[in-house]
Parts: structure tokens; sequence; C-alpha cells
């Protein structure tokens, strides 16, 4: 049986690892895997977190409900696991606004050595994350999902199959790609900490001054402002 010469890392960022599990383990992803041909590897977010609570969220500045993923234990887990970065290899952060994913994507995708997802919850992620550390926003579609975990397996899925020994012969045959209409408008958000240095030496990442305002009629109309820009 001749080798395989491709393979893809898959790199998930999650505070939900126990949500793989199950589907990783079934059809063809299972044989990707058995096969040497894609490899998965889950990492918790909370072991990433700073204090005893393990907490990954917090409040928005500017108010609003619900509350957002931080910047600092996204970066800590970037860090460690992304020590050396190149052409081959994309992290991928899941937001509704994102390019609509779509099967020539999947098809650059398969291209690639290593992917690495960064998957959403609660009300959304800070902007830095999706603006500074992600090299693309990708969405699955104009509907409302709890977080990025089920866009993870669809991409995982999506590659994997397009990857020589996965699919037999006849389902190996290019399919045409979806075409969805615009993402719904959504404005940046962020949450603490204020500033954020991401090396030493390097210029700080600030929430825009309006939100800390409190003039609430002015991040009203930022917000509009940003949303319409998009």
């Amino acid at each position: 049986m001749q080798k395989n010469k491709r393979k893809i890392i898959f790199e998930i960022i999650t505070i939900y690892p126990e949500a793989f599990e199950s589907y990783l383990n079934q059809a063809i992803l299972k044989k990707a895997l058995g096969l040497g041909i894609i490899q998965v590897k889950i990492h918790n977010l909370r072991d990433y977190a700073l204090d005893n609570h393990r907490s990954v969220d917090d409040s928005p500045y500017g108010g609003g409900p619900g509350m957002l993923m931080k910047i600092e234990p996204i970066f800590k887990c970037l860090k460690k696991i992304l020590k050396k970065k190149d052409s081959k290899t994309k992290v991928i952060v899941f937001t509704p606004r994102g390019k609509t994913y779509n099967q020539k994507m999947a098809r650059d995708f398969s291209k690639l050595e290593r992917i690495i997802m960064i998957c959403g919850r609660f009300e959304g992620i800070d902007e830095r994350v999706i603006k500074y550390l992600a090299d693309m926003n990708v969405s699955i579609g104009n509907y409302v999902l709890a977080g990025g975990e089920i866009p993870a397996l669809a991409l995982i899925e999506s590659v994997s199959r397009l990857l020589p020994g996965v699919l037999g012969e006849q389902d190996s045959l290019k399919e045409e790609s979806f075409t969805l209409g615009e993402d719904d408008l959504e404005y940046p958000q962020y949450t603490r900490p204020e500033k954020f240095v991401m090396e030493k030496g390097k210029r700080s990442l600030n929430v825009p001054k309006v939100l800390l305002s409190g003039d609430h009629a002015k991040i009203k109309e930022y917000r509009l402002k940003q949303a319409k820009k998009r």
C-alpha cells in the first residue's frame, strides 16, 4: 500500500473538548485518523485561564448582553501551540460575520499542513482576537449557533474528505461551491483588559475610548457606524 504523503494537523481551541470525541470516532474521520492522513489536537481553553476559577469570559465594555471570551487565555494558548508559523499554517476564528465557508475554501484549506481553529462561545469573542490573532474569520452560514464547535467539525470533515485516501474513487469528484447571502452586520466588541500587549516592547492593543466613556448615545452611534462600515 502506497504511503500517503499529504497530512493535515487540525488544532482546536475550545471550552468543550469532550464535544468532539464521539464525532471524530465515526465514519470517514475515524478512517482518516486511523490512516494517519489527519491528526486532531484539542486544547481546553480553560487550562490557559489566569485565575483559580478558570474563567475565560468577561462582560463587554460599553455595556450589552452576555459575556465575551477574553483575549488573554486565547493568546496564551496560541503562544504555546504556535511556536512556528509559516505559509502552510492558518489560524481561523469562527464568527457570523466571517467569510462564508464554501467548497473552494475547503479545497484551499486541504493544501495546508496545519489549521488552528478558535471556537467561540457566549455572546462572542473580544475583537482583538478576531482582528490580530486570527488569519481568517469564517462563517458556515447565516444562522446562529451556540459556539464554534460544530463549524470546526464541519471544516475538519469537509477538508479531510478531499485528501487522497480518505474517500473511495467515486466519491472523489469535485463538488460545487455553496452560495449564500451576505452575513448579518455586527459591530466590534471588547472586554477586559482595557490595554493588552502581545509581547514585551510591542505596541499596546487598546479598547476604543468611546466604549469607556459611559456616554450611551456616543457608544450607540459608534456601533452603528462600525456595523455599516462592515
